[in-house]
């Protein structure tokens, strides 16, 4: 590690002490922390009390390294847990969700009472089309209230769901149906994306002729366009589902009954489908929506901006919320459909009290202007949370000022598809937070930052991130290939999962994620995380977003590239490329190191995101090392990766 590396990282933080409107939380629980850490079985159990049983567990983990078992001798349904249970609490009046569709008057408030018709009437569908208890079942849809009420469809039959991000191309979905050998597959005509119908149901077309396993599709009708129809096979969902009962006796399942599949991007060009069960998943889910966000579902509005195609949107759209019987804002477009200012026209018009987001949207929000939040009345907002990525302090800053206006706790989280849920993060009333930090591991969580060694560190030094204990909400594997998960997980260190990041402790022993371990870069025999030198790149007033990655140098062993998009333009704010260049470089060595100063920077308009929002590093290490690119079809515009091939080479080398 350089010399004053973290130092230099944190010079500018500061630490907010826990807010006192959230001190009814930490009156209510002193010693959550030392509760969960004298006995997390014993810790987990009470929590799984949150749930309702048909039959109560008798055990809480079953441990044979590196498969675990939670509860297994249990009995529920998920869907009851999410959907019934409110309304026979007398809660069926409660909204369950604020649908905001992409057109500026497609609107629909969702009740539970409402939520638990829906999906009666969708499990009774299922069930008349042939979906049986243990079959699997792809969804591709766009952000509709019919998304959610198949998810709970399926779940209440017991057939697990592998739910497909709508922005993947039919070769996605082969592979994904194929893999999890799906019988049935629920999509919509289309979805609309920046005012744009987009066709999903001939997506869905072209995979099922190679997909032989499927015996049908049921089609929602959204934009209206016109669809290629296979009689015997393809089912309109309003001819099929709204005929059905709203009433449904659902079944009870076993504990570790598969809840769904998510796939998730592996080092090979297979995806690997992440299993979740359900009681260990659900009350992870539960737990943690409900100590993370300080939930009351008397009052408040939640809004999760992920797409339920991610594992965030599974958690923290579908599960934990519904669990916790809360009010959602669910919302199909893009942060600019219909304007700029949409995310703070849709905060004031219903009251959203918890916005949980990802950095990249942040920084997104920062780049239009602190004045479209500042006019607008957001104080309805209480909690602000973060996800997906390491945020930088700069976006944490400005999310806590122009959103929060210096008065909304920032919960900061870190986990992954495979954990389920939060692993580490602030609890609002109790944890000081810090600008970029993810603080500490939620209760019943063991977390731990070694070296190579696999020994642990101490603060102010950094390493992997390990979990070196069992957790509810823990992936049960790769869908029928046991033999790569342990070598995936659990194979860089004996007896812990490593979860593929890395992480400092600074010398108050919080955490600081540094993302995944190759993104870390050796110059010259010091480590160098890409998230440091972004982050420094970030705080530049002229920068916007920014993404580094590690090239062979024969001198140094690696050289660090930049590719960065810009708050301004050199032709019209009088300034050169090359100008902007060298101050970009001038500016990471003052803040970091001489080491850390960028070899090349490349200026591009925009970065190659994922449709969920996510930068792909690995393209534009392809793109640095001059390699052939890999697959480009999950980018929102992937003739991004050539435009910045083609500047690679006209601008930004410095070989120094």
């Amino acid at each position: 590690m350089v010399d004053g590396e973290l130092e230099a990282f944190l010079s500018e933080t500061r630490s907010f002490a826990p807010s006192s409107d959230f001190s009814a939380q930490a009156n209510a629980q002193p010693s959550i922390y030392e509760e969960a850490a004298a006995d997390p079985e014993a810790w987990w159990a009470q929590q799984a009390r949150r749930l309702t049983w048909d039959v109560e567990p008798t055990t809480a983990l079953e441990w044979t390294p590196p498969f675990a078992t939670w509860f297994a001798d249990g009995r529920l349904n998920a869907s009851v847990n999410c959907v019934d249970r409110h309304v026979e609490a007398g809660h069926g009046d409660r909204v369950a969700f604020h649908w905001v569709g992409e057109p500026e008057d497609d609107t629909l408030d969702v009740t539970y009472a409402d939520l638990l018709a829906r999906v009666s009437r969708a499990a009774h569908a299922l069930t008349e089309l042939g979906v049986r208890a243990g079959d699997r079942v792809a969804i591709y849809m766009p952000m509709i209230p019919e998304a959610v009420t198949a998810m709970l469809a399926c779940a209440r039959v017991g057939a697990a769901h592998s739910v497909i991000f709508g922005g993947f191309a039919s070769e996605a979905l082969v592979d994904r149906i194929l893999d999890a050998d799906c019988t049935f597959v629920i999509t919509a005509d289309g979805g609309y994306r920046r005012g744009v119908a987009s066709p999903l149901k001939a997506q869905v077309d072209a995979a099922v002729e190679r997909c032989a396993g499927v015996r049908g599709v049921l089609v929602v009708r959204r934009t209206g366009q016109d669809v290629a129809w296979h009689e015997g096979r393809d089912h309109w969902w309003h001819e099929v589902v709204d005929r059905q009962s709203p009433v449904h006796v659902p079944e009870s399942f076993p504990a570790e009954q598969p809840l769904f599949l998510m796939y998730t991007s592996g080092t090979t060009a297979r995806p690997k489908g992440i299993l979740h069960t359900t009681a260990g998943y659900l009350t992870h889910a539960v737990t943690t929506h409900y100590y993370v966000f300080d939930v009351k579902p008397e009052s408040d509005v939640c809004w999760t901006s992920a797409d339920i195609g991610w594992i965030t949107g599974h958690t923290y759209i579908v599960y934990g919320p519904l669990a916790n019987g809360v009010t959602q804002v669910l919302y199909e477009g893009t942060p600019d459909a219909g304007g700029r200012d949409r995310w703070w026209r849709i905060v004031e018009r219903y009251k959203v009290t918890i916005l949980y987001t990802a950095p990249t949207a942040i920084r997104t929000l920062m780049k239009w202007g602190a004045d479209l939040p500042q006019a607008h009345d957001l104080s309805s907002l209480r909690l602000l949370g973060s996800v997906g990525e390491p945020i930088n302090p700069e976006a944490w800053m400005w999310y806590r000022e122009y959103v929060g206006q210096n008065r909304c706790p920032i919960v900061d989280t870190w986990w992954q598809t495979e954990t389920g849920g939060i692993m580490v993060t602030p609890l609002p009333g109790i944890t000081h937070t810090k600008p970029g930090a993810a603080s500490a591991a939620f209760p019943g969580i063991s977390v731990d930052v070694v070296d190579n060694e696999g020994a642990s560190v101490g603060n102010g030094e950094g390493g992997y991130l390990t979990l070196s204990a069992p957790w509810p909400g823990m992936t049960r594997g790769i869908w029928g290939d046991p033999e790569r998960f342990q070598e995936t997980y659990w194979s860089r260190f004996e007896g812990r999962y490593f979860a593929g990041d890395g992480a400092k402790r600074d010398d108050d022993g919080d955490l600081w994620l540094l993302g995944r371990v190759d993104d870390v870069m050796n110059i010259s025999g010091h480590r160098l995380s890409t998230t440091e030198v972004e982050h420094a790149l970030v705080g530049h007033d002229g920068v916007a977003e920014a993404a580094v990655v590690g090239a062979s140098d024969e001198t140094t062993g690696q050289a660090i590239v930049a590719f960065v998009t810009l708050t301004l333009r050199a032709d019209e704010d009088g300034v050169s490329h090359e100008e902007i260049i060298a101050d970009l470089r001038d500016h990471v060595a003052r803040v970091i190191s001489p080491i850390a100063r960028p070899r090349q920077i490349v200026i591009t308009p925009d970065l190659p995101k994922t449709r969920s929002g996510k930068i792909m590093r690995r393209l534009l290490r392809d793109v640095a090392e001059h390699r052939a690119l890999g697959d480009v079809t999950t980018l929102t515009d992937p003739s991004i990766v050539g435009v910045i091939d083609t500047l690679m080479g006209q601008h930004g080398n410095d070989d120094e």
